[in-house]
């Protein structure tokens, strides 16, 4: 029973990874003596946090823009170049976009599937030999994606296409489990609630009170709650879990 959580040494791969989840995910892989790459549609972010880990351990930048097939394919040949496999691909990557239904656009529709469902799908299939060279059965290769409670439950914000694509990636999630439990890789994810990010940060400004005082547990999420789940994931502790969705809100849609 000892070590249950251990993820030093593993090759990890964060998308979305400069900030907000994603920034609290790798500093907690960092930490706990992963081997960390993040990626990020902005170059200069995710440099400037990969150099920051660096002081704390493991963390390499690559950023690109995983919503494109030439991004995605740019990924997978880039760190083959680096690591022989990949111990867990955490798809973090995501974007919204908020109109009213009567003007939303087909734009908005198409930049937040195509970064929160159509990416990350193409990312698996393209990783997928260096996941295989992971996995074990003793030591299964790991996919975490992150979804949403916007995805269990309709927000009140008229963000319809970030809801759907959230649905979309709980589904996702356990079709890929099922396709690839055999092979020894455990897909699973991750709903999490308000937590203090650029995604959230004008949602916070103006409605942090009430987001607060309606939660059960009555606050937002801090780092070390996203990245324990994560971590959970992505050790032996989560070796005979796949296929599932784990909330991180609170109980925000539970209760």
């Amino acid at each position: 029973m000892k070590n249950l959580f251990n993820v030093e040494g593993k090759v990890v791969l964060i998308t979305g990874g400069s900030r907000g989840i994603g920034e609290m995910i790798a500093t907690g892989f960092v930490e706990n003596g992963a081997k960390v790459y993040i990626s990020a549609r902005k170059a200069a972010p995710c440099n400037e946090l990969a150099e920051r880990l660096s002081e704390k351990g493991f963390c390499v930048s690559l950023p690109c823009d995983l919503s494109t097939t030439e991004g995605v394919n740019w990924m997978a040949e880039e760190l083959a170049k680096r690591e022989e496999k990949l111990d867990v691909l955490i798809n973090n990557a995501g974007a919204a976009w908020g109109e009213p239904i009567d003007d939303y656009s087909e734009k908005g529709w198409d930049k937040v599937f195509n970064i929160n469902l159509k990416g990350p799908f193409f990312l698996v299939q393209k990783l997928l030999p260096m996941l295989r060279k992971a996995a074990s059965e003793g030591a299964p290769a790991r996919i975490v994606n992150t979804a949403s409670i916007n995805g269990i439950e309709p927000p009140a914000l008229e963000t319809y296409a970030y809801s759907s694509s959230k649905a979309g990636m709980i589904m996702l999630t356990r079709h890929l489990a099922k396709r690839l439990a055999p092979e020894h890789i455990l897909v699973n994810c991750i709903a999490p609630g308000p937590f203090p990010s650029q995604m959230m940060k004008e949602t916070l400004e103006t409605m942090g009170d009430a987001i607060r005082a309606s939660n059960p547990l009555g606050r937002i999420g801090e780092p070390e709650d996203i990245a324990g789940v994560a971590i959970f994931l992505s050790s032996r502790a989560s070796g005979y879990t796949t296929g599932a969705c784990i909330p991180c809100d609170g109980g925000a849609a539970e209760v």
